[in-house]
């Protein structure tokens, strides 16, 4: 039997993040990972393949689009097999490079899929047959997430695609009912608009993106609907079936009607759940929060020697925060090795939250939103300008979108940001590094912005809080 100081389950951002930072710090440390590849969501089916065919996506729209700048396109045509070969080649540049640094003898890589005996015995599945038991002093969970499919009438009989299916799959349907109205919904959605497909957007919230804004999340449903995207947001889906020609109709209430709609394939994109059932984490003292594994901002769990990190534990399912949440995992596991007592551990700040999605326009938002400064009884001011009213936009063709800046009514520190708009994702970085300064709107105003660009956007709401 093997003793470990710090044992990793998982091997995707959380958990890689976590077993370099503990192998860095001396600790004899070991991952142990079951999945068929290696690499963890973002690179093998999230963030980077996404991505890869949403790129593909904008080139066509900037082709469909060309007519309006004076240019004329003839013959044009859209290869998702093309699109997809291009994915697999760079997603394999990728995966082999995290391959490579899981493999290159910083630390133990065990291939398997681990269950607690208790909390410092893993009982570990080998892929190639067998088990093997492990010691280890302090335990990382970083498992990750699995797709979420919720139970509808119809659904499972009638068949439907998830995000996995979309990023490999070489041929494409006429028409895409899209379930969901999430960040993963709405990019795949508009990966299938961006290459000529019909697409339909049902979800379930009263707007899109729940959570964010509502002027944020609407300006982003007109922008939609504008390109010619059916949305409807405020639903409760009641059926799935199929008709006689092998189309595929959902059935739903929306706005006390009974709506039918047809495509030729279901996107099922409703979201994701922790992968923690099939770790046994009531032998290890571990609590859970529903799916999740419940932490402290220190990424402690309930089980003193064992820290978690990413989608597993949450609260948000981005995978830069999976990172420093791993990061500082690693840290405490060694600050509790060292007996430190728990409140000098290294503590996770949520300040800087960043959120992108990569829908035409962009959607980025960093700190605090309109709905959490009323949630917390906060005093803010909130400017906003818009897009089509600021000349490189204009220059650049964009019809929808604004930037808004979230100010403390007193002090004018700038306390959140959000962008609807072209290059919104690049963007908002301004406001990241203006926050993580802790600047106030008039030293983000008096900054000088190259003009014309899209940058200096953020001037205008800046001076109107700070006159304010």
């Amino acid at each position: 039997m093997t003793e470990y100081d710090v044992a990793v389950i998982g091997g995707g951002s959380g958990g890689y993040a976590a077993a370099r930072t503990a192998a860095a710090g001396g600790m004899k440390t070991v991952v142990v990972d079951g999945a068929d590849e290696l690499g963890g969501l973002c690179i093998l089916r999230g963030c980077m393949p996404s991505k890869t065919l949403i790129e593909s996506a904008n080139r066509n729209i900037v082709i469909r689009e060309a007519e309006e700048f004076g240019l004329k396109v003839d013959g044009s045509s859209v290869d998702t097999k093309k699109i997809i070969e291009r994915k697999r080649w760079l997603i394999k540049d990728f995966s082999d490079y995290r391959e490579g640094q899981l493999n290159d003898g910083r630390f133990d890589l065990l291939r398997g899929f681990a269950r607690f005996e208790d909390a410092n015995t893993l009982k570990v599945q080998l892929r190639d047959g067998g088990e093997e038991v492990i010691k280890a002093k302090t335990v990382i969970i970083a498992s990750g997430s699995s797709i979420f499919v919720p139970e509808i009438p119809g659904l499972k009989e009638a068949g439907y695609l998830t995000s996995d299916d979309v990023l490999d799959k070489e041929d494409a349907p006429e028409s895409v009912i899209v379930l969901g109205g999430g960040a993963i919904a709405l990019e795949l959605a508009h990966y299938y608009d961006g290459i000529g497909k019909r697409v339909t957007v049902i979800q379930r919230s009263e707007h899109l993106l729940t959570g964010m804004d509502h002027d944020v999340a609407d300006e982003l449903e007109t922008a939609l609907k504008d390109r010619g995207l059916e949305v409807f947001c405020g639903t409760k889906i009641l059926k799935v079936d199929v008709l006689t020609d092998g189309v595929k109709r959902v059935t739903f209430e929306h706005k006390g009607q009974t709506v039918e709609v047809a495509g030729e394939e279901i996107l099922v994109a409703l979201g994701r759940n922790a992968t923690s059932d099939k770790l046994a984490l009531d032998k290890a003292g571990v609590a859970l929060n529903k799916d999740k594994v419940k932490v402290e901002a220190s990424m402690q769990t309930t089980a003193p020697n064992i820290f978690a990190a990413g989608d597993v534990c949450g609260p948000y399912e981005i995978v830069h925060i999976a990172i420093e949440q791993g990061e500082k995992a690693a840290e405490n596991a060694m600050m509790y090795l060292r007996g430190c007592d728990p409140t000098e551990y290294q503590l996770m700040d949520y300040r800087l939250k960043l959120y992108g999605i990569f829908t035409e326009p962009q959607v980025a938002t960093v700190g605090i939103t309109e709905i959490e400064a009323a949630r917390e009884g906060r005093e803010v001011l909130v400017e906003t300008y818009p897009f089509n009213d600021h000349g490189k936009s204009m220059v650049h063709g964009s019809k929808h979108g604004f930037v808004k800046l979230i100010g403390d009514a007193k002090t004018k520190e700038i306390l959140g940001g959000a962008v609807v708009g072209p290059e919104g994702t690049e963007l908002i970085h301004e406001i990241v590094v203006a926050m993580a300064f802790r600047a106030t709107a008039g030293q983000l105003a008096r900054i000088p912005h190259y003009h014309p660009t899209l940058s200096e956007i953020w001037t205008y709401p800046a001076e109107d809080i700070a006159d304010a």
